[in-house]
């Protein structure tokens, strides 16, 4: 895409990719990567084929590095984006609109009060009064299991064969 005036107020408002490695602590090379791979491109390109990016542009590169620095691959960081434009077609911008947390090899997505994997859709909310509910009803069923139970005296401690040695 072209920078056209018509198209952005202000363009001190882009980034070029220099400027970008600078603010987010990427090396140029990751940036064109990311670019070439569709992982992240650049929202406009100048008349000569130049990227500039955006703020959003920005928050996409530093939730980036922040999953990769939480080990995550960028395999997988694109997997996981490609399944989520899929899941949910209304997000254009999965790592600016969704909230990502990295959990050891997984990233779980925060969404209209869901959370869920972003690779396989599965919710991993559970409902803590559902919980609560198992707990009490646990409570109950051993308050009267005791009823019927005996008790058994304890037994003396055996004596350890090694104060014989």
């Amino acid at each position: 895409m072209l920078i056209c005036s018509s198209m952005i107020d202000n363009q001190e408002d882009l980034f070029t990719s220099r400027e970008v490695s600078e603010i987010i602590g990427l090396t140029r090379r990751q940036i064109q990567h990311w670019d070439q791979s569709g992982l992240i491109e650049p929202s406009f390109r100048t008349a000569g084929n130049h990227a500039r990016y955006t703020f959003q542009d920005l928050v996409s590169f530093k939730t980036a590095k922040k999953l990769l620095d939480a080990g995550i691959s960028t395999q997988r960081i694109r997997h996981s984006l490609g399944t989520l434009q899929r899941l949910l077609p209304k997000v254009k911008r999965p790592l600016v609109e969704l909230t990502l947390v990295a959990t050891g090899e997984m990233i779980l997505v925060f969404y209209e009060g869901t959370v869920f994997e972003a690779v396989s859709g599965q919710e991993w909310i559970i409902e803590v009064s559902d919980v609560k509910q198992a707990v009490e009803k646990w409570q109950r069923r051993v308050a009267d299991l005791k009823k019927y139970r005996r008790v058994h005296k304890a037994r003396p401690a055996l004596k350890s064969n090694k104060a014989a040695l």
